[in-house]
């Protein structure tokens, strides 16, 4: 049986909960999907259905065993360009390799799961802002104008985070399980008791 996806779960990074404010203060006035998505990095999307989950995290436990904790800076606003007057403003994770290796590697558990890596450009590690509709030149005039006012944010991932979301009207995802890097004992703390033990909430 061909293997399942759907657009209601992804696997994604996602920063401490502490440094959302300047990055949804940005999302909010320009992003369309601010509502259903928290400020993340994406890495597997589409993923597996809820159904399979009790077979995906023994996998995705395995694999993150063997992972070590690093750091990330915010710094770079850019743009990906999606026509000549439709835009997506992002803020480059740097370094971008720690990022890229860990989705080789999910790709290795998950080899259908390669929606993200499916562009000309290949894997893009990215933390979307929003949408800008308008010349090239006026996006790239507007997110320079961001890179002016903006504080570089510093954090350091020590696991990933399964989302899911419901259907319409109760479709905002949310994080139903953790998966740290390394020994548990790596993992943040207040992840740690909210996910009771790493396990599906």
């Amino acid at each position: 049986m061909r293997p399942r996806k759907t657009h209601t779960t992804a696997l994604v990074l996602i920063p401490p909960e502490e440094l959302w404010e300047p990055i949804q203060a940005l999302r909010r006035q320009y992003d369309r999907k601010v509502r259903r998505w928290m400020p993340h990095i994406t890495l597997l999307y589409p993923f597996r259905p809820r159904d399979l989950f009790p077979e995906v995290l023994p996998l995705l436990r395995a694999a993150c065993a063997r992972l070590r904790p690093f750091s990330l800076q915010l710094r770079e606003f850019r743009l990906f360009h999606h026509g000549p007057r439709s835009h997506t403003i992002w803020l480059a994770p740097e370094p971008a390799e720690p990022i890229c290796e860990l989705h080789r590697r999910l790709l290795e558990l998950f080899p259908d799961c390669h929606d993200q890596s499916r562009y000309p450009s290949g894997f893009t590690p990215h933390l979307s802002i929003g949408q800008y509709r308008g010349p090239r030149q006026a996006a790239e005039r507007f997110c320079a104008s961001l890179r002016r006012q903006w504080q570089p944010l510093r954090f350091a991932v020590s696991g990933v985070v399964l989302i899911a979301r419901n259907d319409p009207p109760d479709d905002i995802f949310e994080p139903v399980a953790y998966i740290p890097f390394g020994s548990r004992e790596a993992a943040p703390e207040e992840l740690c008791e909210r996910f009771d033990n790493g396990d599906v909430l």
